[in-house]
């Protein structure tokens, strides 16, 4: 053996012996549920209206069924919107927003996009508490006169809301949270919450397209009560002849939705009653997090982006990596997609460089166990090239 063999011996590590079962750690879209392929996805409704007798039982059942996940209090309406969860965050925004100031927080490049719809589409002039990624800005500094928007969970950031204490039952503004990344795996209180928005293909591992608006009866009360100076698109339009369009709460949707994601919507939801509903969602997303904590806590070179475990995600953890930068962590990325050991798990691209975890419930706990080896294969790999 030559001295450049035995030094590429000594430089190269041994791949370990087993993968992930389901290399799926993408933080949307994410992965499918367990047992999850196409030919179980119901398909009378394919090839149908939407309009039809069939369809609109299809679209209120699965209303029904995230209304039962979410432990959703009849209060609220929930309602299926074009756009995924941009889509229906905007919704709520250009239809609401303009009758009293604004307060908008951003910790994260999503939130920051609400910022920038507020300031320069709208023109709102809003007031802006930020915080860095991986920190949390100060709760108790709003002002709840105003409107308030904030992500419940920052996808991009690992970073969470620890819970909805920080909001008063008696506001005067509304609070609407972007909650893609945090229904079905946090106890959220419904009282606190008068707008959310999220998408299927967070985690419940649905497909793209479509958003989830829901509702509280303030939000309700300020559609019917303010028109916003700005003109409304057909496809963000709530209301008629002053009242709320009811259908769109009960399966009759602005526009066409994809009958074929509707019924994988569906799938994800009973997959999820099967388990228990939103307690064995729960469950199942902080064994995950557990188990990449504990990944986390064995290894130097790794740690997390959110220092607070207060509010550290559950579902998109954010890593930081020793001495990365973002061509280490694509080369670790490309190391681990091109073995089928995990596939995109590098970091935001507007976010630190490291890595993004997905470990929302629809994510195998033995998966997440079997990653910890491969990161320290890729890890020692991209730095010995």
């Amino acid at each position: 053996m030559t001295d450049t063999t035995l030094a590429d011996a000594t430089l190269a590590p041994a791949k370990p012996a087993t993968k992930p079962a389901r290399p799926f750690f993408s933080s949307g879209p994410c992965a499918k549920p367990p047992g999850w392929s196409a030919d179980k996805l119901a398909t009378a409704s394919l090839g149908r209206s939407h309009r039809s007798k069939l369809g609109k039982d299809r679209l209120a059942y699965s209303i029904q069924l995230m209304r039962e996940m979410l432990e959703l209090p009849d209060t609220h309406r929930i309602g299926i919107v074009p756009g995924s969860d941009t889509g229906a965050f905007e919704m709520a925004m250009w239809t609401m927003l303009g009758a009293r100031p604004v307060t908008t927080l951003a910790w994260e490049s999503f939130g920051e996009g609400w910022v920038t719809d507020a300031v320069k589409q709208l023109k709102i002039d809003p007031t802006i508490i930020r915080a860095d990624y991986g920190q949390l800005p100060d709760l108790q500094s709003v002002d709840w006169s105003n409107d308030v928007l904030f992500t419940w969970n920052g996808t991009t950031s690992g970073v969470r809301v620890p819970n909805a204490d920080w909001i008063p039952e008696t506001r005067e503004g509304l609070s609407f949270a972007d909650a893609t990344s945090g229904v079905f795996a946090y106890d959220i209180d419904w009282a606190k919450i008068d707008v959310a928005t999220f998408s299927w293909q967070k985690v419940l591992g649905g497909e793209g397209a479509h958003g989830v608006l829901i509702l509280g009866p303030r939000a309700v009360e300020r559609l019917e009560s303010y028109t916003p100076a700005w003109p409304l698109p057909k496809v963000f339009r709530l209301v008629s002849k002053g009242k709320l369009a009811e259908g769109v709460f009960k399966g009759e949707t602005i526009n066409t939705p994809s009958m074929l994601a509707v019924e994988d919507a569906i799938f994800a939801l009973e997959w999820a009653k099967g388990l228990g509903g939103l307690s064995g969602l729960k469950a199942r997303s902080d064994a995950n997090a557990a188990a990449l904590d504990a990944i986390v806590e064995g290894r130097d070179w790794l740690g997390h982006l959110a220092a607070d475990p207060a509010s550290r995600s559950k579902t998109s953890v954010c890593l930081t990596v020793e001495g990365a930068d973002e061509a280490l962590i694509k080369k670790m990325a490309s190391l681990l997609e091109k073995e089928g050991a995990a596939f995109d798990v590098a970091g935001y691209r507007d976010a630190p460089a490291g890595l993004r975890i997905w470990c929302g419930a629809t994510v195998d706990t033995a998966d997440i166990e079997a990653l910890g080896p491969w990161l320290d294969w890729a890890y020692a790999t991209a730095r010995a090239a």
